[in-house]
């Protein structure tokens, strides 16, 4: 009580009230018993989420602690090297990676991959029942998405919301597009980025290349420099971005002077599809069934080589020379060329921790060539009819999911082409509906099928065809041609 001027005892003040407890307020040591009670896969995630979390996981040692309890080590913290359970913990996911995408439990969550439009608007109602979603790139938990739409559309995994949109100029069609996960870091780029974060998107417009960036500026390529024959395909990696062209041709254009550097006779046919490596090689695939593989820094062909599924040949003194030259670490200015007689390839996908190269042709056949040896590894017929995707996990050298036309999603063997499992949507299972988030996710489950299944006995609403893919960890996403992408989440 306080005394006021006439005296008078004027009413305590009324304390205020205690801030609400949260994380940051607990005390270290409470932090360490809590994470000291989790298993190894919560536990590195907890110490993905902040610096103070990380700080303290690693003063505590608790990584090390499970590391040796898993190891059934009885010796001290020193005589093991981060490196050494850096890749025993790798070694660890990537295995219960392919445990779940063969053998675990199946949930699906399906959802509307266009904003809501105004329903009370005639032109809005017509764009969504002509929209389409057919392709998807997957970056640390963020879904790009596009071709077929004046939009191309960023989704959360979490919400399943669209995070933002990125208009297309003009009237002209997306054809393909690729962002860099390197560029959701700090990076300064001349005048166009200048220290912040920032995810920066690359995309074949027409005949143009056009750049985004997270907050949604666009910028497009110089008509001079920007312009080239038809584009059928694109690949994007730091700093350069590379067309696959309708001419058989592969244009390399830098993204810093925007300006076409290389252009690169790959095909007599049309270039289809491409592979960026870190090692400067571009993988490419033609409607004539040939990949050919050429190096970023030199147009010029060194050797010509033949798989053993086709009616070519090469002498030994030919392959001695190929054989040399990508031993060696600073020639990149080779061409080798793998021809596979079954028809179109349709899509590729390169390993850089196996050096294997993986191709879908429109026949429904995979194929996987090692570059270190230049030799085919296997071929299979994995589908009836047009594979369009085929991704894996990165750091993952065991297994590779496929996609096609017959809606079926497959898991394959790497290293000799099995199919280890075949999923499609449980038409058993009824559907449920949340409208907690928005747009409205449908969630679903799926099943396995045996090796006796015929496909074409299978609804074609539970398997609708799979035009791309694109694997995380547990985890595969879907567009299908239509306005719906899917999340297939594996789990043990």
């Amino acid at each position: 009580m306080e005394l006021t001027t006439c005296g008078c005892r004027s009413p305590s003040k009324k304390r205020s009230a205690k801030p609400p407890t949260t994380i940051e307020s607990l005390d270290r040591d409470i932090l360490c018993t809590v994470f000291s009670s989790l298993g190894l896969f919560d536990l590195v995630r907890c110490s993905l989420v902040c610096k103070s979390w990380n700080a303290i996981i690693s003063r505590c040692k608790l990584l090390q602690a499970l590391y040796y309890k898993l190891q059934n080590d009885s010796h001290g913290f020193s005589n093991t090297s981060s490196s050494s359970m850096r890749m025993y913990l790798e070694e660890l996911a990537m295995n219960h990676h392919r445990l779940s995408l063969v053998k675990g439990r199946i949930d699906i969550n399906q959802w509307n991959g266009h904003s809501s439009p105004h329903m009370d608007c005639v032109y809005c109602v017509l764009k969504v029942l002509s929209f389409r979603v057919d392709q998807c790139r997957m970056k640390r938990g963020l879904i790009l998405t596009g071709v077929g739409d004046q939009v191309m559309r960023l989704w959360s995994l979490e919400s399943y919301k669209c995070v933002e949109e990125y208009s297309i100029p003009g009237r002209v069609s997306l054809v393909d597009f690729d962002f860099d996960e390197s560029k959701v870091t700090q990076k300064k780029i001349h005048t166009l980025f200048i220290g912040k974060y920032f995810m920066y998107i690359v995309g074949l417009v027409g005949t143009r290349i056009c750049i985004w960036r997270r907050n949604g500026t666009m910028s497009v390529f110089p008509s001079r420099e920007g312009t080239f024959m038809k584009g059928l395909c694109m690949r994007y990696f730091d700093p350069e971005a590379v067309i696959g062209c309708e001419d058989g041709t592969a244009r390399v254009f830098d993204m810093y002077s925007r300006k076409c550097s290389r252009i690169i006779r790959m095909h007599a046919a049309p270039v289809t599809c491409l592979s960026l490596s870190e090692d400067q090689l571009i993988i490419s695939g033609s409607s004539n069934g040939s990949i050919t593989i050429s190096g970023l820094s030199s147009d010029q062909r060194v050797a010509k080589l033949r798989s053993a599924y086709s009616t070519g040949c090469i002498c030994r003194l030919c392959e001695e020379l190929l054989l040399s030259l990508l031993i060696s670490s600073q020639l990149f200015s080779f061409f080798i060329l793998f021809h596979l007689n079954l028809t179109g390839i349709k899509t590729l996908c390169y390993n850089p921790r196996s050096h294997q190269v993986f191709a879908g042709t429109t026949a429904g056949y995979a194929a996987c060539w090692e570059l270190r040896t230049m030799k085919p590894l296997w071929e299979a017929r994995v589908s009836p009819n047009v594979i369009y995707s085929l991704q894996h996990l990165q750091h993952d050298a065991s297994t590779i999911v496929v996609g096609g036309i017959d809606g079926v999603l497959r898991v394959l063997d790497q290293n000799t082409g099995e199919v280890l499992s075949s999923c499609v949507t449980d038409i058993s299972a009824v559907s449920s509906s949340s409208e907690n988030t928005s747009p409205a996710v449908e969630r679903k489950k799926g099943v396995r099928l045996s090796e006796d299944t015929r496909i074409d006995r299978i609804p074609r609403s539970t398997r609708p065809p799979i035009t791309c893919l694109a694997v995380g960890m547990k985890k595969v996403v879907t567009t299908h041609h239509n306005k719906y992408i899917r999340l297939w989440k594996f789990d043990l």
